[in-house]
């Protein structure tokens, strides 16, 4: 039997649609994403913690969901919305459907909405708090509910999402993904580079690429010390991707700083926004963020135009960045800061993902640039 549920933004204005997933209550930020597949990478990638993601593409469950394809050990994604869930997957890998995979996630879901309708209101007036209710159908209540709902900016959500503890990183690249877009070849057993990941919320995705070309992955919570990294006597430090607001998050700046100069150092999304804003950069928020897995992104350096996918709220403001750092990539769809690297130290990072499944796989080439400055 169909289940009624609601969707409230912090504006007043109310979607009625169709629960599927979990029972119950999402409160977050809410945001769209425009990729046609990789809906599971989506919603088991930690930087989407604090959210609700809309997909703008009509149709989403359409090939189910399997274990090889997660991004993280939980979902911290709030809520999905979905124009049409399909209930009926079809596909070889698939081993369960989309809602009953977010069921026994304890993830709540709303599906028939206008998602076209969301959309346009979320470009006009920005990304905004909203609340899914599969339990309290009254338009007033939800709205009052989405308005008391804490905001995204200014809060770490990074300590809610990263590891506990460290440790080694065992698993390469499933066999479709080499198959698609090989990496460079392994190094020598005896002989591995050896990463330090600072995991802020990483998608796996990221230890199974630096893992396939030949690394060795020691994976340490986001909150680790410079002094502690360097007692681990990496070859290279990775920063990862993770959620919500870089500027709180001091602590992973003071490490990022007290390791320029001493180790190479290559970040992703969020290790981007930190390492800029450890070379002394400043962040703003975006008005609705990068979502999707079709952006376009100009490589300054080879003058290529590569197809990316991007998760992100927050972005780099290029006149705050001083002079030893150069733009390295741009984003040909607003011309905002994609990459920089540092004259002074071996470190670089872009705020897209080279890491990305189901794709583009148009930056893999990135892993071997880190490989490069780590003298691998």
């Amino acid at each position: 039997m169909l289940k009624p549920a609601k969707l409230a933004l912090v504006d007043g204005t109310v979607f009625t649609g169709t629960a599927f997933g979990a029972d119950g209550e999402a409160f977050g930020e809410v945001c769209f994403n425009t990729s046609m597949t990789g809906y599971q990478e989506i919603l088991t990638d930690p930087s989407y913690n604090g959210q609700i993601v809309a997909m703008t593409y009509p149709q989403i469950g359409n090939y189910g969901v399997n274990a090889d394809d997660v991004e993280s050990g939980k979902l911290a994604i709030k809520g999905f919305i979905v124009r049409e869930l399909c209930h009926e997957p079809s596909n070889y890998r698939s081993t369960e459907s989309l809602g009953d995979y977010l069921k026994r996630n304890n993830v709540v879901g709303i599906e028939g909405i206008d998602t076209r309708a969301l959309v346009r209101k979320l470009r006009v007036k920005g990304a905004m708090t909203g609340v899914i209710s599969t339990v309290d159908l009254d338009d007033a209540s939800l709205i009052a509910k989405a308005q008391r709902s804490p905001d995204l900016i200014g809060r770490d959500l990074v300590k809610e999402v990263m590891p506990e503890k460290a440790g080694d990183w065992g698993t390469a690249l499933h066999q479709l993904a080499t198959e698609l877009s090989p990496l460079p070849a392994k190094v020598a057993a005896g002989t591995e580079p050896h990463v330090v990941a600072i995991d802020y919320g990483m998608k796996w995705n990221i230890p199974r690429h630096l893992k396939q070309m030949g690394c060795r992955v020691t994976v340490v919570p986001g909150t680790i010390s410079a002094s502690e990294v360097l007692a681990l006597n990496p070859d290279g430090v990775f920063l990862s991707n993770g959620p919500g607001d870089p500027r709180p998050l001091t602590y992973a700046v003071d490490t990022i700083k007290g390791l320029l100069g001493k180790k190479p150092i290559f970040g992703i999304c969020l290790g981007h926004q930190l390492l800029g804003l450890a070379l002394g950069g400043e962040i703003y928020k975006l008005k609705f963020g990068h979502r999707g897995a079709n952006q376009p992104v100009l490589d300054k350096t080879s003058g290529k135009v590569e197809i990316t996918s991007q998760n992100h709220g927050f972005a780099l403001q290029p006149e705050t960045l001083p002079s030893d750092v150069e733009v390295t990539h741009i984003n040909l769809n607003d011309q905002t800061v994609e990459g920089i690297a540092s004259k002074a130290f071996p470190a670089f990072s872009v705020q897209y993902h080279p890491e990305s499944s189901a794709g583009p796989h148009d930056s893999h080439y990135l892993f071997g640039r880190f490989r490069g400055l780590m003298g691998a």
